[in-house]
């Protein structure tokens, strides 16, 4: 897992210095005129897609779903998906109710498009058009580099469809700032120290920085075993505060934006109530630091990155093996 988060800067250059045939992937596929986008995914790759679909609507101004795959493979729901660009994400391109799913929206009007780490799999060849992400073998089970080139990918889609709250020159900067990050490990260990007696915890965003969030979550459930859920800041106001008692740790993670006052009121809330908040953010008063200076819309990028750093020193310090959780294996067959 530590070899691979830190590949994450050479294989995200790798992949924005292909933007322009990412683009023309895109713009090959994609339907004229483009009615919608529904986003087919599972697991960390629906963190991605998450992400994605935030990204996308700005960009596009159209509706952006993300598609139940149950309905497809479980109950046989026949649609009509005319005009729509059916976006399937999975790093190892085999996830059988992923590449069904994929196959049911293009029978049913879909034009396909897969997001993957492996051009060659059963998801590559039921698509017309395939981002290979080419970021090598990911061994460690918990997905790391993959997930950050999927993030990176839907920001070269929104750019091929519409337009994009950053400039190419921004995107170009995200390897370092994901440098940055991997330069700076010891907010990632006081943070593990700070959360070591946890057995829940909550993470913590809001907009783009939602599926940041989601993954963040997802990565220390892994890693350490301990049951952590991602959540809106919006959301969690609406009910699951009332779980958030005395002592109780959450991750919060904001970058300046228009989401940004929303969660750090929270975090303000939270202490109130006796909460052990962590915030990572570029704030200078922030627990876990970010760079500064990065767009809202690429922060979760980088966020994602702090958050593996997160979840790895916290698995080390509770004596766990990170790369290999027991009971979970690289391709979940759903």
């Amino acid at each position: 897992m530590s070899g691979e988060m830190a590949e994450q800067p050479e294989r995200l250059r790798d992949l924005i210095a292909r933007t322009d045939e990412v683009e023309a992937t895109v713009q090959r596929v994609a339907p004229r005129p483009l009615l919608g986008v529904s986003l087919v995914a599972r697991g960390s790759s629906d963190h991605a897609a998450v992400y994605g679909r935030y990204l996308l609507e700005q960009a596009t101004g159209k509706a952006i779903s993300l598609a139940a795959p149950s309905l497809h493979t479980l109950y046989g729901v026949r649609g009509d998906y005319e005009g729509q660009l059916a976006i399937a994400i999975s790093q190892s391109g085999r996830t059988p109710e992923i590449v069904t799913t994929l196959r049911r929206l293009c029978e049913a009007g879909a034009r396909g498009l897969a997001i993957t780490n492996d051009g060659t799999s059963e998801i590559a060849q039921a698509a017309r058009g395939v981002i290979d992400l080419e970021v090598g073998e990911e061994r460690a089970v918990p997905a790391t580099k993959t997930v950050t080139a999927q993030l990176v990918a839907f920001a070269q889609i929104a750019m091929a469809l519409g337009d994009t709250p950053f400039s190419r020159d921004e995107l170009e900067a995200v390897p370092m700032w994901v440098q940055q990050v991997l330069d700076d490990p010891q907010p990632a260990r006081a943070a593990a120290e700070a959360l070591v007696d946890a057995s829940h915890l909550i993470v913590v965003a809001r907009g783009f920085l939602y599926g940041a969030a989601l993954e963040t979550a997802l990565k220390i459930k892994e890693t350490c075993s301990i049951l952590a859920d991602g959540y809106s800041s919006a959301d969690l106001r609406h009910g699951p505060i009332a779980a958030v008692t005395r002592d109780f740790p959450v991750i919060a993670i904001s970058a300046p934006g228009p989401a940004a006052d929303d969660v750090l009121d929270l975090v303000a809330e939270l202490r109130r109530r006796g909460a052990r908040p962590l915030l990572i953010s570029p704030d200078e008063e922030a627990d876990i630091s970010l760079p500064q200076g990065m767009p809202e819309t690429l922060a979760p990028i980088v966020a994602v990155v702090r958050g593996q750093q997160v979840a790895r020193a916290l698995a080390l310090a509770l004596e766990l093996d990170p790369d290999s959780p027991p009971g979970l294996s690289k391709v979940t067959v759903t």
